[in-house]
């Protein structure tokens, strides 16, 4: 029988881990999900390398010899995420040359400290993209207010670019409309108008943040929700007359990235948010116990209806129990952006304690 990975790949949607640990690589574990799994590509953030950092010894040897060469702090550990994050590219090479650059891609997150710090970003997207040194590696930046013009200037300058910690359609749309910008003035410019891009809707944290707030019968609807309302604006752009243009010109559209899709509610299904959200030509990153969850015993049932009636309908019964989705978007994203700013720090005190021969 069919794994269900499979049975999503077939339908045209991608699926992308979202975890990456020195002993994934080294046991061969990351390359038996690619064969096995239908996995084709590799997401990651502070958190993810914050947590495989303390939880294991993969990486002591490696920071106390970096640490011994006077190594420290963020120029150390862009070192490791570097040798991670290439031998993870390197994997994933031969189905992003099959796919003519269409997919295999693996990300790598700006310091979240950047994320109000746009000629920063900039600045720092180009120096992580130019160290990899791989065609397929997106840096990833937050969707902010600082975000958006970093994004637009990336992508004219020819970085490869993952939007994160988007939570709402408005938020998707800005960091589209970047990305629509970026290529445009690379036409203009007589440049290549070929630089990809996804854009990451994060979903699971909605139904998190109003989990005590609204009745049973509303758990776990709101996430959802909001990525079929995105969806419905994802292909709309898709269609536009300007979109067209500019694939007419060479240039390929933004992919719509689903993250955040690991079920939070112990009392849910643990496969809820992949099964709910099939749509081709869309990318679902998902944890490592999520995706062997799904090939384990997910379904694939029908794909996403473009049109927003039902979503609408559901976001009206928020509405009434009290839930401001708009203001939520917003808070989600500040929120997200201090979680990862948190989760860099921890992980700056763990390398630190480790160069010196602790643990934390």
């Amino acid at each position: 029988m069919m794994k269900a990975t499979q049975q999503l790949h077939n339908l045209g949607q991608r699926l992308w881990l979202d975890n990456i640990t020195r002993g994934l690589l080294t046991s061969g574990t990351l390359q038996r999900y690619i064969n096995e799994l239908s996995l084709t590509g590799l997401t990651s953030n502070p958190t993810i390398f914050d947590q495989a950092i303390k939880s294991a010894d993969f990486y002591d040897d490696a920071i106390r010899r970096k640490a011994a060469e006077g190594k420290s702090g963020e120029a150390l550990f862009l070192e490791l995420e570097l040798e991670d994050l290439t031998q993870a590219a390197d994997l994933f090479r031969p189905i992003h040359d099959a796919t003519d650059g269409a997919d295999g891609w693996v990300s790598l997150e700006l310091s979240p400290l950047l994320a109000d710090d746009t000629a920063n970003s900039i600045k720092m997207a180009e120096q992580l993209h130019d160290r990899a040194h791989r065609p397929n590696i997106f840096i990833k930046i937050p969707g902010t207010s600082a975000g958006i013009p970093a994004i637009e200037e990336c992508i004219f300058k020819g970085v490869p670019i993952n939007v994160t910690l988007l939570f709402s359609r408005e938020q998707y749309i800005a960091a589209s409309l970047a990305y629509m910008r970026g290529i445009e003035r690379r036409i203009e410019a007589g440049l290549e108008p070929r630089i990809d891009s996804v854009a990451s809707i994060f979903v699971s944290r909605w139904d998190v943040a109003v989990k005590d707030k609204v009745p049973a019968e509303l758990r776990n609807r709101l996430g959802i929700a909001i990525a079929k309302r995105t969806y419905t604006a994802y292909r709309e752009l898709l269609d536009s007359p300007r979109s067209r243009e500019i694939v007419e010109r060479g240039g390929r559209p933004q992919r719509l990235l689903w993250a955040s899709i690991g079920t939070k509610d112990p009392e849910a299904s643990d496969t809820m948010y992949i099964e709910a959200l099939v749509a081709p030509n869309t990318i679902n990153t998902m944890p490592e116990k999520t995706l062997l969850a799904f090939a384990d015993h997910g379904r694939v049932g029908a794909e996403l209806p473009v049109g927003t009636g039902e979503a609408d309908k559901v976001l009206d019964e928020f509405v009434k129990a009290g839930v401001n989705y708009a203001d939520l978007a917003g808070k989600l994203q500040h929120e997200g952006a201090q979680a990862f700013v948190k989760s860099w720090n921890d992980l700056m005190a763990s390398i630190d304690a480790k160069a010196t021969g602790g643990s934390r």
